[in-house]
């Protein structure tokens, strides 16, 4: 067709829009995606506003005008790779100096202050005795706050006054300790969550006790105490914790350890109970999701539009996100994460289950069928043995996925290793920071690992 077509009609075609000579010819597709391609290289080079690279669609059109005319005086192409390399040319450079990339603006110094804790990552510590007391605190205060005191062993804690609200200035006073020893001061969310009070609240408050065992200091309530709670003006109960240490020789989880060794033990817990939850609604909407399933009537067709509709949507979410609502409707923690975690799954292995479901072989189901069983009985019989194998596999996959997905969450407020890391990273900690990246590589290491040894097996 392209030799019965006018060279220098082409030509002006595609001078007056980019592709139009291409679809003269016969070329549909072709001038398509030269007009989407010139409009995109143009809207770029036109929204950065240097003059400097107009050039870039000018050589496109030029390009264009060019493979008009010999597609119709020959037949032939000319090559693409002109005005995509001019292109990516144009979107590297550009891009390079949006985000404004400038390595002479490291600083040397400030990294190593950053990579040399690192090196040290906080696990262990001497063994130590530990003695310990803690006092209720609301924050911020209610109508009737109740008495921010206790008394336990032999000890007894009070804090004055009974609540409080953020940055606002309290007294502890703590009777019963060892007298004469440095103690530490921890603020504790209702969560768990712990919260420095020193200095710039960056470090450590530690006081010392008297000869009689008596701890009196100034505490505020941390800026960051409400920052993830649902409803800031709510009342709520935190605490403040006191402790003493005594060694005794050997080697022990330091503080920080112990953190990271619960939010792992929290974060892999989150990823089982996410994926297992996934599993049990996955599992019949994908039957729901399937065309070789749903496609026999207009009703079950209709159902299957919409459940894949549905899944298209959810999967379209990242889990952050979601957690991000579900910290707002039920709180901070990880149950928050689980849910996030839950209904992306829901939609990634709905999706997976039903493409297993698709692919099929369709011998057993048109057998079955034909013997007049219904929907159920199909299923039954000429589905369910054929998918057990993948479907464990992909199971196992998306619990892997989870394991990943489950600290990315904590960065929001979903609680495990990500909250735990936040905190470090935001408190200046950087031993306790290595020791959670070290923990992380380590988790996601078995994980793989494991998974991919159980999917060999069943694949």
């Amino acid at each position: 067709m392209s030799q019965n077509r006018s060279p220098l009609v082409a030509g002006v075609f595609s001078l007056l829009v980019p592709g139009l000579g291409q679809i003269y010819i016969g070329q549909r597709y072709r001038g398509v995606a030269i007009l989407l391609g010139t409009l995109v290289a143009a809207g770029m080079v036109f929204w950065y506003g240097d003059p400097l690279w107009y050039f870039v669609p000018a050589l496109i059109g030029l390009w264009n005008v060019w493979d008009a005319v010999s597609l119709a005086r020959a037949g032939q192409t000319r090559p693409i790779w002109i005005p995509v390399l001019a292109a990516l040319l144009a979107a590297y450079t550009i891009g390079w100096q949006v985000v404004g990339i400038d390595f002479s603006a490291a600083d040397a110094d400030r990294a190593m202050q950053i990579l040399r804790p690192m090196l040290r990552p906080d696990f262990v510590q001497e063994r130590r005795e530990v003695n310990s007391m803690w006092v209720p605190v609301q924050v911020p205060c209610g109508p009737q706050p109740p008495q921010a005191r206790r008394e336990d062993g032999g000890k007894s804690a009070l804090v004055m006054p009974d609540c409080a609200g953020v940055n606002e200035t309290m007294i502890l006073n703590v009777n019963g300790m060892w007298p004469d020893t440095d103690t530490n001061v921890v603020w504790r969310t209702p969560i768990g969550d712990p919260k420095m009070i020193g200095e710039n609240e960056a470090e450590m408050l530690v006081v010392r006790s008297d000869a009689s065992g008596v701890v009196t200091t100034a505490i505020h309530v941390p800026s960051t105490a409400l920052v993830a709670a649902p409803d800031p003006t709510l009342p709520q109960e935190h605490r403040v914790y006191v402790y003493q240490y005594r060694p005794k020789g050997g080697i022990e989880l330091s503080y920080i350890g112990s953190e990271v060794l619960n939010g792992a033990l929290i974060t892999i817990g989150m990823a089982l109970i996410a994926t297992m939850l996934a599993v049990f609604l996955a599992i019949p909407i994908s039957f729901l999701a399937a065309h070789n399933l749903m496609g026999g009537n207009p009703v079950t067709y209709a159902i299957y539009v919409v459940m894949r509709t549905i899944l298209n949507v959810l999967r379209s979410i990242e889990s952050l996100i979601i957690a991000i609502i579900f910290v707002v409707i039920v709180g901070l923690g990880p149950f928050a994460g689980v849910l996030a975690l839950a209904m992306h799954s829901i939609a990634a292995l709905a999706k997976l289950y039903s493409e297993v479901i698709e692919g099929i072989d369709p011998g057993p189901i048109e057998a079955i069928r034909a013997t007049g069983a219904n929907w159920l009985q199909t299923v039954r019989y000429a589905v369910i043995p054929q998918i057990i194998p993948p479907f464990t596999a992909f199971t196992i996959y998306r619990w892997d996925i989870n394991v990943r997905s489950a600290t990315i969450v904590g960065f929001v407020g979903g609680g495990g290793l990500g909250f735990l890391l936040i905190e470090l990273i935001r408190v200046n900690n950087m031993q306790g920071v290595s020791a959670v990246f070290i923990t992380i590589a380590i988790i996601v290491t078995a994980m793989d690992y494991i998974s991919a040894k159980i999917r060999e097996r069943l694949v």
